[in-house]
């Protein structure tokens, strides 16, 4: 997987007491390693941003051992301020495209948070075309600009 270059508004998970945020961050472990493969630079990304919204190590490790889609999604309609879970779903957009594929297992999981935390599935679709539209930017800019 490439290097995750996330674009959190963190003012919204701030707010979200303990478990909303190790839901927050269940979810996207869980989706890192839809692939089947959670990979060292993952786990890095899912430590670092656990640490940054101030999760105890306990929980992080908790958060690293999730293994179960259905307990994820569950827990996922605990978050009910709809601009977190629209901050949740950009996110997991952003990571699944980090790699440049999209997989349907992918997809599918971030369909089913989206929907438990009452997320209409034409939103999320829409978040997907603006995370790909930004990603395309960010890649013409580097030529226009002749970046490395």
């Amino acid at each position: 997987m490439a290097v995750v270059n996330v674009e959190q508004n963190m003012e919204y998970v701030m707010k979200l007491n303990e478990d909303q945020k190790v839901v927050f961050m269940k979810a996207l472990a869980r989706l890192a390693s839809a692939d089947g493969n959670f990979d060292k630079d993952e786990q890095a990304f899912v430590r670092e941003i656990s640490q940054i919204y101030g999760i105890p190590s306990k929980r992080i490790d908790e958060i690293m051992q999730v293994k179960d889609d259905d307990e994820v999604v569950a827990a996922a309609a605990q978050i009910k301020d709809r601009k977190v879970a629209l901050e949740l779903i950009k996110e997991m957009c952003i990571l699944s495209h980090s790699d440049d594929i999209l997989s349907e297992r992918e997809t599918c999981f971030i369909g089913r948070i989206g929907e438990a935390m009452g997320i209409e599935l034409e939103k999320i679709e829409q978040i997907s075309r603006w995370v790909i539209d930004r990603i395309i930017w960010q890649e013409e800019a580097k030529l226009i600009f002749e970046l490395d």
